[in-house]
């Protein structure tokens, strides 16, 4: 398994793991978002890609210098969006990924490394607290129609 910055070659497959990931948006939806993401300059993903040379897994991460909860300091690196799929599990690509969005975050000057997951998804939260992340704050998100 390696890490690799994502490029252009990679896009076609990077927006299809994002589309497991995150099925409520189209695949033409994510296309279009990933053009968006690699635009902007306080954002960077890093690609795995397995020996057969698939792209087996993502992760997408901005400089956050905005208020960032649990953190002190700005900017802040903030995890958007990781995934690898099921099959590819289990074989340290998750945290090889994160090992290269911290290495470009410190590249960056930042000293924080921030994430969240629906409070629900304990899947995560062990994924997290396995990386070394600490639980800063749990939130409730109230609405009400007008």
């Amino acid at each position: 398994m390696r890490i690799e910055q994502a490029a252009g070659e990679h896009l076609e497959a990077w927006a299809r793991l994002r589309f497991e990931l995150w099925p409520h948006s189209s695949l033409e939806h994510h296309r279009a978002e990933l053009a968006q993401f690699r635009a902007h300059e306080n954002a960077s993903a890093f690609v795995a890609i397995d020996s057969a040379g698939h792209v087996v897994g993502f992760a997408e991460a901005t400089l956050r210098h905005d208020y960032v909860n649990g953190c002190e300091t700005s900017p802040v690196l903030f995890l958007e969006g990781i995934y690898v799929r099921p099959e590819d599990r289990r074989g340290g690509a998750a945290r090889a990924l994160c090992q290269a969005v911290a290495a470009w975050g410190r590249e960056a000057g930042c000293t924080e490394f921030a994430s969240d997951a629906l409070i629900d998804n304990l899947a995560s939260h062990a994924f997290h607290a396995a990386l070394g992340f600490v639980e800063t704050r749990r939130v409730v998100y109230f609405r009400k129609l007008l």
